[in-house]
């Protein structure tokens, strides 16, 4: 059977659900761990940074009076904090499945840090138009973290839901 007989897979157009929510999941995993490692190495106050982003992201569904920053972590503002990152990590994988299994293996990198830099301005630019409260995380980091997202989630994708009756596509 030739590459053009073979019924398309999952590597060549048709998106892996399941692998999509595993690359989202991961991509949310690592990009939180190296914000975490970026803020330390550039001096932010930990936890406290972590507990504004975590306060920005719950007032999506608590409400603005969660934003004051308390003096302790208060479990409830962490725990949804946590889902809407998990939830928008996996919508971010599933609109991004539909075209990463198109590319050139050389060009998915560069096509993920596109990706997270499109989801930066969308988040820290276009979202603050509904909620201006993110406008304080505006910063290096946090743009860096989602390049890290963007590289992580589609080189992790393109992995995991590789057809393994297919030959790679050379590099673009």
């Amino acid at each position: 059977m030739t590459a053009e007989t073979v019924p398309p897979g999952p590597a060549h157009g048709r998106i892996d659900p399941v692998m999509a929510v595993v690359a989202g999941l991961g991509a949310g995993v690592i990009a939180t761990v190296a914000q975490i490692a970026m803020w330390w190495l550039a001096g932010m106050p930990l936890p406290e940074t972590l507990f504004r982003d975590a306060r920005l992201a719950a007032a999506l569904v608590m409400g603005i009076e969660v934003l004051p920053p308390p003096s302790t972590p208060q479990w409830n503002i962490l725990l949804v904090a946590t889902l809407i990152h998990f939830l928008l990590s996996v919508l971010y994988a599933l609109i991004a499945a539909h075209w990463v299994s198109r590319l050139g293996n050389g060009s998915v990198p560069f096509a993920g840090a596109l990706y997270g830099l499109t989801l930066y301005v969308i988040n820290l630019y276009g979202f603050t138009l509904l909620f201006p409260w993110f406008e304080v995380a505006r910063d290096w980091v946090t743009l860096l973290t989602h390049l890290v997202f963007g590289v992580v989630l589609t080189a992790g994708y393109r992995l995991l839901a590789r057809d393994p009756h297919r030959p790679e596509r050379p590099g673009v």
